[in-house]
């Protein structure tokens, strides 16, 4: 009697077992059949080797069903495997693998599928320069090398970092360079800062050729057309890029000109940007001590900080 108990006890955990195994390993090389009504929050815009991939899971209804499977896959011919320490809403890793995939799955209490997410893909930017991209992201480049670019470059919504550095989350960063560079003491890079990134302007949305200033409580869109570029020679000797964009049609706020600077000098997606605006073109080249700042409006304090150490 005993012996048949114990042989019903164990047969009752291997059936556990395999049942969880099989949730588990459900859609391996395919979708699973359920419905996409799950969410994943937290993605940043991109990673660095090494940087902590912390993503949620978020439904829009009420259950009790609380068994999460997350699963990922490093190429899109790949089949999806689990990530077998992952059994709840949420989900950390560390980023390894640009392009990989991730989607989560909820199970019922029969292990079948019941709502699962879309997949969502992780971006690795290491800012990996070779000898010839480090020196123009230096400041040291030919006239011949500059080329033209368009508004694009710079689309999407945009936040100010300067809250961020009065309510000292940045204080990391400057702590970073004292130990990096040590030009200056963590309060004079604090300073220095300050006065750079300083504006009340505190968003910014770039679509195709409008953009729209967030200053306070006012808000104002103008249209702009590509105005050409101006080579700015700095006292350190290195040198800069201004791409600027006259306004063409907008309302009475909107500035005349605005100037770009986010040390390239040819078409390529910006991740942030330095920003000069104001009626006067000629003017505006002559400032270089105040440089609202901006970096994509979806990043929090750690990722904005990640990538100010970066660099």
């Amino acid at each position: 009697m005993v012996k048949w108990s114990s042989v019903m006890v164990i047969g009752s955990l291997l059936a556990a077992c395999q049942a969880s195994d099989e949730d588990q390993d459900v859609g391996g090389g395919s979708n699973h059949d359920a419905p996409e009504k799950v969410e994943i929050e937290g993605l940043a815009d991109h990673y660095h080797t090494g940087d902590t991939i912390n993503l949620t899971a978020e439904l829009d209804e009420e259950t009790d069903y609380d068994h999460w499977r997350w699963y990922t896959r490093d190429d899109e011919g790949d089949e999806w495997a689990n990530v077998s320490d992952q059994g709840d809403r949420e989900f950390t890793e560390e980023a390894t693998v640009d392009g990989q995939e991730i989607k989560v799955v909820l199970f019922d209490d029969d292990h079948d599928a019941y709502v699962q997410s879309d997949s969502v893909e992780v971006v690795i930017d290491d800012h990996d320069h070779d000898e010839e991209s480090q020196r123009i992201y230096d400041g040291y480049f030919e006239d011949s090398e500059v080329e033209d670019r368009d508004l694009s470059d710079w689309e999407g919504d945009w936040q100010s970092v300067y809250p961020y550095l009065q309510e000292g989350d940045l204080d990391e960063v400057f702590e970073h360079k004292v130990e990096d560079e040590g030009d200056m003491t963590e309060e004079e890079y604090k300073e220095y800062y300050d006065e750079g990134y300083q504006t009340e302007v505190d968003r910014i949305v770039i679509e195709e050729a409008t953009v729209t200033f967030f200053d306070n409580a006012e808000e104002y869109t103008g249209e702009y057309t590509y105005d050409g570029y101006e080579i700015l020679t700095y006292d350190a000797g290195n040198r800069g890029v201004r791409y600027i964009f006259e306004l063409e049609d907008g309302e009475e706020e909107a500035p005349q000109y605005i100037q770009f600077s986010d040390h390239n000098i040819f078409p390529t997606e910006s991740h942030h940007f330095h920003l000069f605006w104001g009626d006067d073109r000629e003017e505006l080249l002559e400032e270089v001590t105040n440089w609202p700042t901006y970096y994509p409006s979806e990043m929090d304090t750690d990722e904005i900080v990640q990538e100010m150490m970066a660099h």
